[in-house]
């Protein structure tokens, strides 16, 4: 999706990287924002710590309760996420990204959105020297088709969509460095869901490319924005993070329900 370059998007760059649950609570509060109009289109690129994100079908699954206890004893904290798919793995080595779009009828743009997202990361990830390309490996972690791998042999990111009445939002996780982290903390979890996996498809861009680092990445990637959009840096007002503040709980994966 070309063509908007014109169009202001704004970026905003904060994490909490100590309060995983509310990190997520400010992508929903800012999504719940820009479905009411009260907010424009939002791109967050962040760092964060090492947090295990469940999603609602890992939720449904008889062995939930031992995955959220084998996430935290790997020393990852457990989280709900916004987007589908299954479980994924954030660390101080990977960027995550959280892009809320006003849509009047986000599903009759679904692939759009998945196609657009998928095409910034690997041209990104291109940019800093790996062979990226689209699409699903068999036995990848949270499986999709708008995955990024290297060399369609091992996963370097995971794109998930979720939507409302006015918006939508896609999440991402890009593995830039650690992917031996990734490994270990998704292979109790997934066992203790029962998901078939191969941990042999994971892998990061400095498995790649050595020396390219996280500052790397999160340049090429607003690059990308930035032949796309006009990119437009913004902090997050105090009634954003009013709302995520009220929606913090139920994003705790650890909460009783």
């Amino acid at each position: 999706m070309q063509g908007n370059a014109q169009k202001p998007l704004r970026l905003i760059r904060r994490s909490f990287a100590d309060r995983p649950a509310f990190g997520t609570a400010v992508s929903e509060a800012i999504l719940i924002r820009v479905a009411a109009g009260e907010l424009p289109a939002t791109f967050r690129l962040h760092r964060p710590a090492r947090e295990l994100a469940f999603a609602k079908q890992d939720r449904v699954a008889s062995g939930f309760a031992a995955a959220i206890e084998a996430a935290r004893e790997g020393g990852f904290e457990p989280v709900l996420r916004l987007a589908g798919g299954r479980a994924a793995v954030f660390h101080e080595g990977t960027l995550a990204i959280a892009w809320s779009q006003p849509d009047p009828r986000p599903v009759a743009r679904v692939q759009d959105r998945f196609r657009q997202a998928a095409e910034i990361v690997t041209a990104a990830l291109r940019a800093v020297g790996v062979d990226a390309r689209t699409g699903e490996i068999p036995g990848e972690w949270c499986p999709g088709a708008w995955s990024v791998s290297a060399r369609d042999e091992v996963k370097l990111a995971g794109i998930g969509q979720r939507m409302i009445a006015g918006a939508a939002h896609i999440g991402a996780v890009v593995v830039v460095e650690g992917s031996d982290l990734v490994r270990e903390a998704l292979d109790p979890v997934y066992r203790a869901l029962d998901v078939d996996w191969d941990p042999g498809t994971v892998g990061s861009v400095a498995d790649e490319v050595p020396g390219v680092g996280l500052a790397d990445v999160e340049a090429a990637l607003i690059a990308e924005l930035g032949a796309r959009y006009e990119v437009v840096g913004a902090e997050i007002d105090p009634a954003t993070l009013e709302l995520a503040a009220d929606l913090e709980r139920r994003h705790d994966a650890g909460v009783t329900r």
